[in-house]
């Protein structure tokens, strides 16, 4: 089954081709991130907006490159949500459009399960049952995977998720947007252990996460080296160390804590924050004293984009799942409330 996935939940428009039987056949994705940093964050009419001009000439982008035509396609899938609603109003009611104009069918695809599949479009993905770390911009939750649809919440953050944090810090530093590139940037010249840090509830049992008290813990370091009159790169870049590391360090824990309480020893971490290079070390170290394994997308499937939502949108189809006529998205999406996927 040839399946057309668009992704528009935020700011990236993201357009891909997946095939069943042939894997990935093409992905575009268009970044919104120049559009939006002059504001600090994300501004959601201008991100909508831009979803409009962008996703047909991406659409064409990817059928040109996959040499397919529209009569090709099979299904489409699209990201219903959670997310921006304006955004995601963008990409349904184009899959809808197209579906009803093509004839074929369309399903709508949780945001979070496209990021939680991603790592199946590797040649070495990863088997049921796993434990998955979900850390992005706007999550940060733990969950057990049995199959497709088979989702038990073990833990997510009560305040600020992770990436959330990172752009907020980076912000109140003075660090571009989006903060998470920029502060792992920084720390790669920052000297260790010159800043101590709280790792967020860590120090009792449970599986959930807090990031605002190290938020507020790092401005406070900051604002006193200011006031002492030092607010230079070399502090800027010791304090973005101590603050990535405590993320990381409490990301971690966290896991090891979650594949203990699941004897399971596979662990998936997917989202943006998946890409930065100090968590995939520290949880390939953590796993590899467990003898057990990590896997995670490739760097540029890290992020929002298309291939994950076509493949996610083919299980579903494959298995007889589909949406009627009508356009339906969420800003908010328990990913609990996902049916399982029977084949």
């Amino acid at each position: 089954m040839l399946v057309l996935g668009l992704e528009t939940s935020c700011d990236e428009t993201g357009v891909a081709l997946y095939d069943s039987q042939r894997g990935l056949l093409a992905d575009a994705l268009f970044s919104q991130i120049d559009l939006h940093r002059i504001y600090g964050g994300v501004v959601p009419e201008l991100a909508s907006r831009d979803h409009i001009k962008r996703m047909l000439p991406l659409i064409e982008q990817v059928l040109s490159e996959a040499q397919c035509q529209p009569s090709d396609i099979e299904g489409i899938a699209y990201t219903a949500g959670p997310g921006l609603v304006g955004a995601l109003l963008v990409g349904a009611s184009c899959a809808q459009a197209l579906a009803f104009a093509w004839d074929i069918p369309s399903i709508g695809v949780h945001h979070m399960e496209g990021h939680l599949l991603a790592p199946m479009l590797e040649d070495n993905p990863p088997e049921f049952p796993f434990v998955a770390l979900l850390v992005s911009g706007g999550h940060t939750q733990l969950v057990r995977v049995d199959g497709i649809g088979q989702y038990r919440l073990l833990g997510e953050s009560i305040d600020d998720a992770a990436g959330e944090a990172f752009d907020k810090t980076a912000k109140l530093m003075g660090l571009r947007y989006p903060g998470g590139p920029e502060i792992a940037c920084a720390a790669q010249q920052g000297v260790p252990g010159r800043f101590k840090l709280p790792r967020p509830m860590t120090d009792r049992p449970g599986l959930q996460f807090s990031f605002s008290g190290l938020k507020t813990a790092t401005l406070t370091a900051w604002q006193k080296c200011v006031a002492g009159g030092d607010h230079s790169e070399q502090t800027r870049a010791d304090l973005a160390y101590a603050f990535q590391d405590a993320v990381v360090a409490t990301l971690t824990i966290k896991c090891q804590r979650a594949l203990e309480q699941e004897n399971l020893k596979t662990l998936v971490i997917a989202g943006g924050v998946s890409a930065n290079q100090a968590l995939r070390q520290s949880l390939e170290a953590m796993l590899a004293q467990r003898q057990g394994q990590v896997f995670y997308a490739r760097p540029e499937f890290c992020t929002d984009n298309g291939a994950m939502i076509a493949y996610a949108g083919c299980q579903r189809l494959l298995a007889g799942q589909k949406e009627g006529q009508s356009i339906n998205v969420r800003a908010r999406w328990p990913m609990e409330e996902l049916p399982p996927l029977v084949s």
